[in-house]
């Protein structure tokens, strides 16, 4: 098959994997794939498995065609791939995207239930990429079409933006998520969530997703947001994520390293028409 394709809690993905099929995945040729009126759709697309030396690699892209450096969701879902394809045999195993090393469990025997572990957050300015003084943000005022909010920043390997509110919304998301991606505090552009905190158990999400846009879940969103609220003294360090998609379990160990587990379930398998490879081989 050409591609496969899986989804963890609405947030889709279509694996593509060198060893069976070949595309030179450019910008244009990525969004075109992922084109939902034009393509196969999805959140994004997996390239993988890269094996080097026995390392288990990927490459994950979002459907503007911009690379990602990590995506929870993404990373979940190639675990899965890997795991039917018979690239690993056991239940836990180490995956890399770019140089970073992600720990993975397969919670059942069938893959439906994965748990990554995204490693420890850093609210550093720098490692967000944020313009300004070097400095943690955290509950930092910040001002955007015309409303004063207050932001806490950090990076999981990609940046994100959390912002507390009391009321949240698709539209909320909709409206002031882009323009937060895109703002000159952040000249990467960053992953926006937008956050209520329910108790000290439960947050629920919004989500703009940088690269992607309104998205219903995120792995690394739900992360970040679980990180900052814990880091505000909002949650303790054990929570359930509630986002449009569905619900995400995010654990913070003592060592601050945040893990999460969730479901992911397979959609199907499928070839590219000829007009279509006419269309990304051009």
């Amino acid at each position: 098959m050409d591609f496969y394709k899986y989804h963890a809690l609405g947030n889709d993905y279509i694996v593509i994997d060198p060893r069976k099929t070949y595309i030179e995945l450019r910008k244009k040729n990525i969004s075109l794939i992922c084109s939902r009126r034009t393509g196969i759709g999805a959140d994004g697309i997996v390239l993988g498995p890269l094996l080097e030396s026995g390392i288990l690699k990927c490459r994950i892209f979002n459907p503007d065609g911009s690379e990602a450096e990590i995506s929870g969701n993404g990373i979940r879902i190639f675990a899965r791939y890997c795991s039917e394809s018979n690239y690993v045999f056991d239940k836990k195993f180490a995956i890399y995207s770019g140089t970073k090393k992600i720990m993975t469990e397969l919670i059942d025997d069938e893959g439906t239930y994965v748990r990554v572990n995204l490693g420890s957050p850093s609210f550093n300015s720098t490692d967000i990429r944020a313009r300004g003084k070097p400095r943690e943000i955290i509950n930092e005022p910040f001002t955007v079409d015309g409303n004063n909010l207050a932001i806490t920043c950090l990076s999981l390997g990609n940046p994100h933006c959390v912002i507390p509110l009391k009321k949240i919304s698709k539209e909320l998301a909709e409206q002031i998520g882009p323009k937060i991606e895109n703002h000159h505090l952040f000249p990467r552009r960053i992953n926006v969530e937008f956050m209520r905190a329910l108790n000290r158990r439960t947050i629920v999400l919004e989500i703009w997703e940088r690269g992607a846009g309104y998205t219903h879940a995120s792995g690394s969103g739900a992360s970040a947001a679980a990180c900052a609220a814990y880091r505000l003294g909002l949650t303790g360090n054990s929570v359930k994520v509630r986002m449009p998609g569905g619900v995400l379990k995010v654990a913070i160990d003592r060592d601050l390293s945040v893990s999460i587990t969730g479901p992911v379930a397979s959609i199907g398998a499928g070839n590219f028409s000829y007009e279509m490879w006419k269309e990304i081989s051009r």
